[in-house]
C-alpha cells in the first residue's frame, strides 16, 4: 500500500525539522540491512544526539529543495539510501557508524554535507578522527582545574609572601629606630661634654 500525499507532507515536514537542528547530515547505502541491524545502527547512534531517517530520495530532494544550506546533497540521492542527521557531536557520530559498518559489513558511506559544503568519505573519515565532544569537554576541564591549581597555590603563598614583606618593614623600622637613637645619645654626650668644658672655663676665669 502506498503513502498517500498527506502522509508524504508529514515525513517531508519531519525531514525540515530535524535537517534544522543538524549540523552535518551523512548519507549510507543500507542495502542489505535487516530491520534489526537498522534498529542497532540507531541504538549506536542515539547517545551523539544523531537521528537515522530512512526514506526515500525524492522526500528528502522536496525537504531540502528551498534549503541553500542542504543542496548539495541532491547529489548523493541515489539508491537505497539513509540518512544520519547529526546535530553537534558529530565526530562521536562517526565514530558510531564506523563501529558499526565494522560488524556489519553491509554499508557504504557516499558522503554527507557539512555547513552547505559536500562531503567525500575521506572528508568523512577526517572528521571521525577530530576528538568527540565529551573528549573536548574533558580536555577543557582539564586545562580548567589545572589553571585552578596554579591559582589557589598563588593565592596560598600570598600570606606567607605578605609576612615576609611585613618583617622586613619592621626589621627595616627597628634597625632605623636603633640607629636613631645611638645618634641621639651620642648628640647628647657631646653636649653634655661640651657644657662640662664651658663650666670649667667659666671657674678658671674667675
Amino acid at each position: 500500500m502506498g503513502r498517500t500525499l498527506e502522509n508524504k507532507k508529514e515525513i517531508v515536514a519531519d525531514l525540515k525539522e530535524t535537517l534544522s537542528q543538524s549540523t552535518l547530515a551523512l548519507v549510507i547505502d543500507y542495502q542489505g540491512l535487516t530491520v534489526a541491524e537498522i534498529s542497532d545502527l540507531r541504538r549506536r547512534l542515539r547517545p551523539s544526539g544523531t537521528v537515522c531517517k530512512v526514506t526515500k530520495n525524492t522526500l528528502m530532494g522536496i525537504a531540502i529543495k528551498d534549503d541553500e544550506k542542504w543542496q548539495p546533497l541532491s547529489e548523493l540521492l541515489n539508491g537505497a539510501s539513509a540518512f544520519l542527521l547529526v546535530k553537534e557531536d558529530f565526530s562521536s557520530a562517526i565514530k558510531a557508524y564506523q563501529e558499526f559498518q565494522k560488524v556489519s559489513k553491509k554499508t557504504e558511506l557516499r558522503g554527507g554535507v557539512l555547513e552547505g559544503r559536500l562531503l567525500k568519505e575521506p572528508d568523512v573519515k577526517i572528521l571521525g578522527d577530530l576528538p568527540s565532544k565529551e573528549q573536548l569537554i574533558a580536555q577543557i576541564a582539564g586545562a580548567i582545574n589545572s589553571l585552578a591549581t596554579k591559582i589557589a597555590v598563588g593565592i596560598n603563598e600570598v600570606p606567607g609572601s605578605l609576612a615576609r614583606a611585613f618583617q622586613a618593614v619592621a626589621d627595616q623600622e627597628q634597625s632605623g629606630g636603633s640607629t636613631e637613637s645611638a645618634a641621639v645619645e651620642d648628640k647628647d654626650s657631646s653636649t653634655e661634654t661640651t657644657a662640662e668644658a664651658d663650666s670649667s672655663t667659666e671657674t678658671a676665669a674667675e
